[in-house]
C-alpha cells in the first residue's frame, strides 16, 4: 500500500531556488517519488511513498518555519502514484499569469465539504462554479455545475469578465485540491462577486468527507491513478500517451485508441 499526500502553500519566497536540491537530495534518499513545484509564490506539493516515509517528509518540511501550518491532503493507492521525483522552479505554483493575485493576501472563504453538501441537500440557492480545465470537467463535476468550457486555467479571468453569474448571489466554487480556488477566488472578488467560497480542499477531500454525494461521475486526478470516483477508489480510466487527453472506460474501448498512437480525441 501507497500513501499519496498534496499540500501547497501560498507565500513571498524570494530564494525559492535555494530549496530544489535539498528537497530533491531528500527525497531520492527515502525512496520518494512525485512533483514538487516551487515559485516565488510558494510551494506545491504532489508524493507517494510508503507511509512511514510519507510521514518522515512531512516531519521534515514542516520543520522549516514557512511551512510548519503547511496543510497536507492523505490518500492511500495499491501502486506508487507516480514513476519518479522532480522538483522543478516555475513562475507560478499554479499557472495563471496575473501577478497581481496573491492567495497568500486575501483569498475567498473556505467552506468545508460537509457545510457545502449540507447547503445541497437543502436546495440552497447558490451558483456552482468549476474551475478547472475542459478535459477534467469532462470525467465528472457536480450537479449543475457552471462550467466555463476553457482549455487553460489562464483562460479563467477573462471567462469571469464575460460570464452572466450574478455578483449578489453566493458562489461556491471548486477544483481537484483546492490550490486553484485560492486565484479563481481573487479574481472574482476583484470582479465585484460578494460572496465567494472555495470547498476547502477540493473535491478529493469532498469525496473523503461526504462520499461524493451530488457528484456526477468521477475526477481526473494527474497521477497514475487518472481518476477517482466518490468513494476514492481506482476507476479503469487512462491517458492517451500522444495528447494526454484523459480517457472513461467506455472511451479506451473505442476502436480509435490505440495505446501510445492514438484516441477519440486525436485521431484526426
Amino acid at each position: 500500500m501507497w500513501t499519496n499526500i498534496s499540500a501547497y502553500k501560498f507565500l513571498d519566497m524570494p530564494k525559492f531556488e535555494e530549496l530544489r536540491a535539498p528537497l530533491k537530495e531528500f527525497c531520492d534518499s527515502h525512496g520518494i517519488y512525485g512533483t514538487i513545484l516551487l515559485s516565488p509564490e510558494g510551494i506545491n506539493i504532489f508524493l507517494s511513498a510508503p507511509r512511514d516515509k510519507i510521514d518522515i517528509f512531512v516531519e521534515h518540511i514542516k520543520s522549516d518555519s514557512r511551512f510548519e501550518d503547511i496543510w497536507v491532503k492523505y490518500s492511500e493507492s495499491d501502486e506508487c502514484a507516480f514513476r519518479k521525483m522532480n522538483v522543478r522552479l516555475k513562475k507560478e505554483i499554479i499557472s495563471m499569469g496575473v501577478p497581481t493575485v496573491k492567495p497568500h493576501e486575501y483569498t475567498g472563504t473556505h467552506i468545508d465539504p460537509e457545510v457545502f453538501k449540507q447547503w445541497l441537500d437543502e436546495g440552497k440557492e447558490v451558483t456552482i462554479l468549476d474551475t478547472r480545465n475542459d478535459y477534467e470537467v469532462r470525467m465528472g463535476t457536480f450537479e449543475g455545475a457552471v462550467d466555463f468550457d476553457i482549455e487553460s486555467f489562464r483562460a479563467f479571468p477573462k471567462a469571469v469578465e464575460e460570464c452572466d453569474i450574478p455578483k449578489d448571489k453566493p458562489v461556491v466554487m471548486f477544483c481537484t485540491g483546492g490550490i486553484r480556488c485560492e486565484k479563481a477566488s481573487v479574481v472574482m472578488l476583484n470582479e465585484g462577486y460578494e460572496e465567494v467560497y472555495q470547498i476547502n480542499g477540493g473535491i478529493l477531500n469532498y469525496f473523503e468527507k461526504t462520499g461524493g454525494a451530488h457528484w456526477d461521475g468521477e475526477c481526473f486526478v494527474f497521477d497514475r491513478r487518472v481518476g477517482v470516483l466518490g468513494d476514492l477508489s481506482v476507476t479503469d480510466s487512462e491517458v492517451c500517451w500522444a495528447c494526454r487527453e484523459p480517457l472513461t472506460p467506455e472511451q479506451a474501448q473505442s476502436p480509435e485508441f490505440v495505446r501510445g498512437v492514438s484516441c477519440p480525441y486525436c485521431i484526426e
